[in-house]
């Protein structure tokens, strides 16, 4: 007769395993998750424009930017709904299930903005939309942060946040390709589809992401639970048949370490319906969720004012829509490269350093951009090196932002400092990238990147959590 492992246990075994062991759960099955998530933030900024010519009447190259706040700011409010609403549940019923839901509503709203024949129903659509951006982060970071080694949980997340810059390139640039009349480069793209007998592009944009998006749902059944969700919930039984399997898959190429010696796990499962209650009336908790949130704001500010808006930030700027894209799009190369930095370099330092090297980056960037922008390879130089500075941090710091709360409340505390923080990114949208137009192409630049400065001198005020455990950062 077979005897269930304690809880303790189960997850010293989880702690030992190689990343192979959980890299189809965590950077293929919660990856594509991302892939969405982040596909659809980015597609709507190249490809907005001709949205824009299609569904509102007076609307043109020249002011379409007038018209982007709006679908924008609301794919926030639906990011926060989806951190604040759906992430607590997942402490409640499952990180599987909730994943899912998430997934569902990225299904959801693409299918309403590919047929919008409106803008208010198109902005509707975004809004729908913006829910996945906010559940996937809350709650897939929290999935890998409770599956990863306690030493490769930054690193997971890292790689995880490929799949991120794979969507946000795949956006862009689809943008280029079935938005934009064929051009010369740098002026656009020879191989561009859109023309008189093709203003429709915008909608196959949308309609791709309603397909991934169902294969993404599919595949999130094939989830197994979070372990330490399953313990926290004495849910032992499925804990280790869940950690078996993994084990049996890390097996396949050879043995494993011994665990290490048992984790001391709470003694007393505190109520997870009053996750809110707890992380404001525990003096820890109310520090680290006042200081995160904070940061973010700051932080978001700088990354939403750049990946939403960089188009309509470089028109301003004075490059033509076509140019402006083409920046856009070496930017997304930049972002993309900047996964692969962090895949293997992100348990390098301690997480909060990361804040700080990416504003030291993005300033670089941007001062490029501004002082040598009249020359198209400095400002292809200048893009690159701000997407990657305003996102090298963001991996580390969503690992650092899981780890700071406890399982039973991991993705509730996640949800709420990333959710409220997204309100920096509103500010980024509605107060920073307005004034773009109205400055000096250096000082619009700065105060742009000026909000990263801030969330990195916050930064260092974070616990350490690097190479430590869950349940001795959080317990």
């Amino acid at each position: 007769m077979s005897t269930v492992a304690s809880g303790p246990a189960l997850v010293a075994r989880l702690d030992r395993l190689p990343r192979h062991a959980v890299a189809f759960a965590a950077t293929g099955i919660v990856g594509l998750g991302m892939f969405v998530a982040f596909y659809c933030n980015f597609n709507i900024n190249v490809s907005f424009i001709q949205t824009c010519m299609a569904i509102k009447p007076g609307c043109t190259p020249g002011n379409a930017g007038e018209f982007l706040s709006r679908p924008v700011v609301l794919f926030l409010v639906g990011y926060m709904a989806g951190c604040l609403g759906l992430a607590p549940l997942s402490d409640r019923l499952g990180r599987r299930p909730l994943l899912a839901v998430v997934l569902g509503f990225a299904l959801v709203g693409s299918l309403v903005t590919a047929v919008a024949t409106t803008y208010p129903v198109f902005v509707l659509g975004r809004a729908i939309t913006g829910v996945v951006l906010g559940g996937i982060l809350a709650v897939g970071n929290t999935y890998i942060g409770e599956t990863a080694p306690a030493a490769a949980r930054a690193r997971y997340t890292a790689i995880t946040f490929i799949m991120c810059t794979l969507g946000a390139m795949v956006g862009i640039g689809l943008g280029l390709l079935l938005t934009t009349e064929p051009a010369s480069f740098p002026d656009g793209l020879p191989v561009a589809l859109a023309g008189p007998d093709f203003g429709s592009g915008w909608r196959w944009i949308y309609g791709i992401a309603a397909v991934v998006a169902a294969i993404a749902v599919l595949n999130s059944l094939r989830l197994p639970e979070s372990p330490r969700w399953l313990i926290e919930h004495g849910r032992l039984a499925e804990a280790e048949r869940v950690v078996s399997a993994l084990e049996e898959r890390a097996l396949r190429r050879g043995p494993l370490p011994e665990p290490a010696a048992h984790v001391v796990l709470p003694e007393h499962e505190k109520p997870v319906a009053a996750a809110y209650r707890e992380l404001f009336s525990e003096a820890r908790y109310r520090n680290r969720t006042i200081l995160l949130v904070f940061m973010w704001i700051f932080g978001y500010a700088t990354v939403f004012a750049y990946s939403t808006g960089s188009t309509s930030v470089l028109t301003g700027l004075g490059f033509t829509p076509p140019v402006a894209g083409m920046i856009s799009a070496v930017g997304g190369i930049g972002f993309f490269v900047q996964g692969l930095f962090s895949a293997r370099y992100s348990e390098a330092v301690e997480r909060r350093f990361w804040l700080p090297i990416g504003a030291a980056l993005t300033i670089v960037g941007a001062v490029l951009i501004a002082a040598l922008g009249d020359s198209i390879g400095w400002a292809f130089a200048g893009s690159f090196i701000v997407f990657f500075g305003f996102n090298v941090w963001v991996p580390a710091t969503f690992a650092l932002s899981a780890e700071s709360f406890p399982t039973r409340i991991r993705s509730a505390g996640f949800g709420l400092v990333d959710g409220l923080g997204v309100t920096g990114g509103m500010i980024g949208v509605l107060v920073i990238a307005p004034l773009v137009g109205h400055l000096a192409a250096l000082a619009a630049l700065l105060l742009i990147s000026g909000f990263q400065i801030v969330a990195a001198v916050l930064a260092q005020f974070t616990p350490r959590t690097r190479n430590r455990a869950l349940e001795d950062v959080s317990p």
